[in-house]
């Protein structure tokens, strides 16, 4: 490593402290490289996940199903904010240490930007630092989208980071979109006692999945008591005195909501704003998404995109399998790439959790496979307790499967512990375990696991 009092240079640069590149700077750093940490945000040491994505919000979700129906909503909201600050402060700690423990690891705080090839400048109030080194990985993530309407910018317009502190507790909250954060959300606010408006843009909602796993999801909704608005598009947003209207168009007719408090659930785009990717050759596509090949490489020369800001699935689990593929180029063969991965799983931290892996019955009707399903609501499951020793029986379970293999082809879990036996069906997607082989498993018991048993015996052609 070389420095002057305004230049710095090292092995390796990572811009973004995210979940594929503190990983990565961790593990260049053990085989002995010099790293050079850059993170605009103390905040955010260990990342978006650590910070206020995944872990933040899934202690909230979790709080909001342990809540009684006498617990007041506005100070158990609080206590529950209050621990999920206590975790996270925990968490970030242990990240921080993470790198700044290792002594060939720099970190810098500060805004960093392209001036040249492979060269950023880091810019901090006033002062101003040069780091050069032969490879570059670019690990900024995502923002969220806001869309440009009338009265957006309202206090009370949130999105998904600042709702986790909203103060004070909605007790009306209108959540603008139904993809996995927005419905996330809504079932988490629902859970504190917020009286929670889904403003869906589609006709139904969930529309990649199956009719009846879609239509199991809003039955658990509304059982809720989270109400469901199909086509719905809002156009505005008037800010008042205790309250936000909101203008809607909803399939085809005006109407007005008032809440307390809107979330702007819309997705989110890479961040890719004034980061001067121009300047090093990197190129951007329509969504601001840098352009990368399946070994992660952008179009300039040295520079890796980890994580969200390559665009696709934005799963933390992808980004740190994302470290693994740079991680070949910089010190391995560089043969891993993201062709390499097999039944990815996914999970919507409902109550209960939505967990999917491969196709939907309909996708593999479409490309003309011959399969077998099994579909089972869970109350009816006789061979699966847990869920109604936890007091929640709900959701389904749906399985394909090809009739000539009997390998597993795709599943949706919709129940307790979804998120976990997900990844048995995942595993046995990418090894060719067969349905068979699953269904006259030994697992523990009572478990969520030994639905497998009941439900593959149930697998039938479909009519």
């Amino acid at each position: 490593m070389t420095n002057s009092e305004n230049s710095l240079s090292v092995d390796v640069l990572v811009i973004g402290w995210g979940k594929g590149g503190k990983t990565l700077a961790a593990a260049l750093a053990g085989l002995g490289q010099k790293v050079a940490m850059i993170e605009q945000f103390d905040s955010m040491h260990g990342g978006t996940c650590i910070n206020i994505g995944c872990v933040p919000t899934k202690t909230l979700v979790h709080d909001a199903q342990e809540r009684r129906e006498d617990d007041d909503a506005a100070s158990y909201w609080a206590r529950a904010v209050q621990r999920r600050d206590t975790l996270i402060g925990t968490l970030r700690d242990v990240n921080h240490h993470m790198l700044a423990d290792l002594d060939t690891v720099t970190l810098v705080d500060g805004r960093a930007r392209f001036v040249g090839e492979r060269t950023v400048e880091v810019s901090g109030g006033e002062d101003r630092l040069t780091v050069t080194a032969p490879a570059v990985v670019v690990n900024t993530g995502a923002v969220p989208s806001r869309p440009d309407l009338p009265g957006i910018d309202s206090p009370r317009v949130h999105d998904s980071t600042s709702l986790q502190h909203a103060d004070p507790f909605p007790r009306r909250l209108a959540v603008v979109g139904a993809g996995p954060i927005g419905l996330e959300f809504a079932s988490m606010f629902a859970g504190f006692g917020a009286e929670v408006t889904v403003l869906n843009r589609r006709p139904r909602l969930l529309p990649a999945e199956d009719e009846d796993v879609a239509a199991e999801v809003q039955s658990v909704l509304e059982g809720d008591g989270i109400a469901v608005l199909h086509e719905a598009d809002l156009r505005g947003v008037e800010d008042g005195a205790e309250e936000v209207l909101l203008r809607l168009e909803v399939a085809g007719r005006s109407r007005e909501l008032a809440v307390d408090a809107v979330l702007l659930a819309t997705g989110r785009r890479p961040a890719t704003d004034d980061v001067g990717l121009e300047a090093a050759g990197i190129d951007v596509d329509e969504r601001g998404a840098i352009v990368v090949d399946e070994h992660l490489r952008t179009s300039a020369h040295g520079v890796y995109a980890l994580g969200d800001v390559h665009g696709g699935a934005q799963q933390t689990y992808l980004s740190l399998d994302d470290h693994r593929i740079v991680l070949s180029q910089l010190t391995g063969d560089g043969s891993r790439s993201t062709s390499d991965r097999v039944a990815v799983p996914t999970t919507t931290f409902l109550t209960p959790p939505l967990a999917a892996v491969g196709l939907t019955e309909s996708e593999a009707r479409e490309q003309g496979r011959d399969v077998l399903v099994a579909t089972q609501k869970v109350a009816a499951i006789k061979a699966m307790p847990r869920p109604k020793t936890l007091g929640d029986p709900r959701g389904l379970v749906k399985i394909v499967v090809d009739a000539g293999t009997d390998e597993f082809l795709g599943a949706r879990l919709f129940h307790v512990d979804a998120q976990e036996v997900i990844n048995l069906i995942a595993l046995a997607m990418r090894t060719g375990t067969t349905a068979t082989q699953l269904r006259d498993g030994i697992w523990t018991h009572p478990s969520s696991t030994e639905a497998l048993n009941e439900t593959l015996g149930k697998l039938a052609p479909v009519e």
